[in-house]
């Protein structure tokens, strides 16, 4: 590293190159502003189709292993719903294998 490197630039940005970059900034701000907590995330009762993407399945997947009892879910009204503690609960443990003792489910 030279001490020319430390200088600081010869060109001054002209006032469009200062506003651009202030927009930018801005925009960042306001996404930073508008992300989710990770308080909120914890509260938040996840959709099928917004927990999908999580586990790297398909809502249909999430859905059915809900209703087969496969994977932990709540309900809000009749739809399943699942929070974070069942997203990571799936994560660590994956599919639940049936019970070999259990009653067939007539086909």
């Amino acid at each position: 590293m030279t001490r020319n490197d430390l200088a600081p630039p010869t060109e001054t940005p002209n006032e469009t190159t200062l506003i651009l970059r202030l927009a930018e900034l801005a925009a960042a701000v306001e996404r930073l502003a508008a992300a989710p907590t990770a308080a909120e995330l914890e509260l938040k009762c996840f959709t099928p189709e917004e927990a999908a993407p999580l586990l790297g399945k398909t809502p249909n997947w999430i859905v059915e292993a809900c209703q087969d009892g496969r994977i932990p879910y709540t309900t809000v009204g009749k739809s399943p719903r699942l929070t974070a503690d069942h997203i990571r609960w799936i994560r660590d443990n994956g599919e639940r294998l049936p019970n070999k003792y259990a009653k067939p489910i007539a086909a």
